[in-house]
């Protein structure tokens, strides 16, 4: 009985936790609201400052992801790319809220809000405190981890409302911009891209040149610069965890050549064979001698 009572008064204890932050949360926004529409954006100075970012090349190199559905690629600005528009456009409150963790399970709520123009993108969706390995799902307790799986998805979710209240087009331009960033910005000659880029991707998933070279479609000569930033955007997918090299890569099983590099391997057969060398109709004995038909000793 004592214990239906502690754990009532716990989730009583929690539930009114909630709704405290929430109604701070919603507090700051109002205010924060007043202090936009006294200080509204101009959104001349917003756009350009967005394509000023955008020039920069260690955001460039992170503004889009890409990974496979099907038989199609999925590409779109990334979570970087989001959050440097956010920033720029101005008087935009964006973030993630952790509601409660319940059950081995955390409710999070997404949400990017245009101050100005009261225009809101939310997201509510719980994450499950479990890795999946390969040898099946592990159960998360360290809130150290717990903590970082609730931000890796909150993340996402984030960059999802954020482009729904930034301007289409701005984030055309935006997308625009990188690209220009990316062809102009580099000072080596490409071949020495693709080959480091190559290097990158064999060293830290182990990924070999021919599998690029067929997801590219040619050989790394024929790389061009457009090439180059497929393969970026393809190393900041699997950085960011967001798909696995198996789903870009045609990965060809190793093959132990240490057999078939071995002269001795077979040595009955191979001697059979060896000694197999017929010219007309004789055969080599173990002395080296030819013996014909009828002849052998």
């Amino acid at each position: 009985m004592n214990d239906i009572i502690l754990n009532d008064q716990s989730s009583k204890l929690k539930t009114s936790q909630t709704e405290m932050m929430i109604s701070r949360q919603a507090q700051e926004v109002q205010a924060a609201m007043i202090i936009a529409k006294k200080f509204p954006r101009d959104e001349v100075e917003s756009y350009n400052r967005i394509l000023r970012a955008c020039q920069r090349k260690s955001l460039a190199e992170q503004s889009m992801y890409e990974y496979p559905r099907g038989r199609t690629k999925v590409t779109g600005p990334s979570i970087r790319l989001a959050e440097a528009m956010a920033q720029n456009w101005g008087n935009l409150d964006f973030g993630i809220i952790e509601m409660e963790q319940r059950n081995g399970e955390s409710q999070v709520m997404a949400y990017a809000w245009d101050l100005e123009t009261n225009t809101r993108q939310t997201k509510v969706f719980s994450v499950p405190h479990i890795r999946s390995t390969k040898k099946g799902n592990v159960p998360l307790t360290d809130p150290r981890d717990i903590y970082e799986m609730v931000a890796n998805q909150g993340a996402r979710r984030v960059r999802a409302c954020i482009l729904g209240v930034i301007p289409g087009d701005v984030q055309d331009a935006a997308i625009e911009q990188c690209h220009k960033t990316l062809i102009e910005g580099e000072k080596k000659p490409l071949v020495d891209l693709v080959r480091d880029m190559a290097a990158i991707f064999q060293q830290e998933y182990g990924i070999p040149l021919d599998s690029i070279e067929e997801y590219i479609g040619c050989k790394s000569e024929a790389f061009s610069m457009n090439d180059l930033i497929r393969l970026k955007r393809v190393w900041k997918s699997l950085k960011d965890g967001m798909a696995k090299r198996e789903d870009f890569f045609n990965l060809k099983p190793t093959v132990d050549n240490s057999e078939a590099g071995n002269p001795f391997n077979d040595g009955e057969k191979g001697e059979k064979k060896s000694k197999g060398a017929v010219k007309d109709g004789a055969v080599e004995s173990d002395g080296g001698q030819l013996l014909f038909p009828g002849t052998e000793q």
